[in-house]
């Protein structure tokens, strides 16, 4: 019997135990627990992330989104009054003016200038838009990046509550391209020996870049899902990485998304030419329950927040009824959820 579609944000709630959000990395990434969904029988069963060798076939595509987070958490004093201002950089619109998430955005005013570790760094507000979203220019001498090393913080979800001692664990290992205000963390769980080892089994391993951008900090508040509006990333597909893809479309194998990042870009660009393809651009793509995928066959991904657009997303991947029903066990078999947390294989 077909699924009847649910276009109701509560119909993607799901009760979770607090104490199952992982508040830290485990100390061996691959060391996960995985949950192996099966589409086609409905059913699923409890492995280890390491498992996830023997569900890779050779001429399958791996696809892992290779961006890099910034250290784009920076607290710092409305100069005038000294008050205490976070700013979130969400990504760099042009040169030094970049789009930002402000708390608190009310202390704000078009002119603002905002000042970071005593002046090293600051920020002139040119325009605010709304729901906490200002532009502004940044003020500094030397390399960005060096400047952000020095003051910016990793922007770890508002549910994480412990400190994170090495930076570099809310890094994928094979995170290059800089432009993320959030980690793809479906990726989180692969170390470099374990890739080597999926590579060996004859699986290409396909790099494409989505800059995670506010969606990741965006709750959807409209009832009805439709409504809801999603926010702007920039992807990017290189000539090889279409070229490999296709090659595998072609040959009848599967192509893996790791991540619901890497589902986003191959679905825009397979809606947009029919077929993987060199480009760059900016997608806002919003999959739910109703929508048929042109180029993702499996996915590797995390557990996701209630009620949130990622939920939908595997939701229209594997059914809304099987995904919750699959939650259900996670949350009876105390797995780990939410960024720093276990995965799912869903086949």
């Amino acid at each position: 019997m077909k699924e009847e579609i649910k276009m109701n944000t509560t119909d993607y709630d799901y009760y979770l135990p607090e104490e199952l959000i992982a508040q830290t990395p485990l100390k061996d990434r691959s060391s996960s627990r995985l949950l192996v969904l099966d589409r086609s029988t409905e059913s699923y069963e409890d492995k280890s992330f390491k498992d996830i060798i023997d569900y890779l076939n050779p001429g399958d595509a791996l696809v892992i989104n290779d961006t890099k987070v910034i250290p784009a958490r920076l607290i710092g004093i409305k100069e005038e009054t000294l008050a205490k201002i976070e700013l979130l950089l969400l990504h760099d619109i042009e040169g030094d003016t970049w789009e930002c998430l402000a708390k608190p955005c009310k202390r704000l005013h078009v002119g603002t200038i905002i000042s970071f570790g005593d002046g090293l760094l600051k920020a002139r507000v040119d325009e605010i838009l709304g729901e906490g979203i200002v532009h502004v220019t940044l003020l500094y001498e030397g390399i960005l990046m060096n400047v952000l090393d020095k003051l910016g913080t990793m922007p770890l979800p508002p549910y994480i509550h412990e400190e994170l001692k090495d930076q570099s664990r809310y890094q994928t290992v094979y995170a290059e391209n800089l432009g993320s205000a959030a980690a793809p963390t479906a990726g989180l769980h692969f170390t470099k020996e374990l890739l080597e080892q999926i590579e060996k089994k004859g699986i290409h391993i396909v790099h494409i870049t989505l800059h995670v951008g506010l969606g990741t900090f965006r709750p959807v508040e409209e009832d009805d899902i439709t409504k809801h509006k999603m926010h702007t990333e920039y992807y990017h597909m290189s000539k090889q990485s279409a070229e490999e893809l296709n090659k595998v479309r072609a040959s009848g194998n599967r192509v893996i998304a790791v991540g619901t990042t890497s589902v986003r870009t191959l679905e825009t660009i397979m809606n947009k030419y029919g077929e993987f393809k060199e480009c760059s651009g900016n997608t806002n793509i919003f999959i739910y329950p109703g929508y048929k995928f042109l180029g993702v066959d499996a996915l590797i991904t995390n557990f996701h927040l209630p009620k949130s657009t990622l939920i939908m997303l595997v939701s229209a991947f594997a059914g809304r009824e099987f995904i919750l029903k699959s939650y259900e066990h996670a949350v009876l078999e105390k797995y780990r959820f939410f960024s720093f947390g276990d995965a799912m294989f869903i086949k």
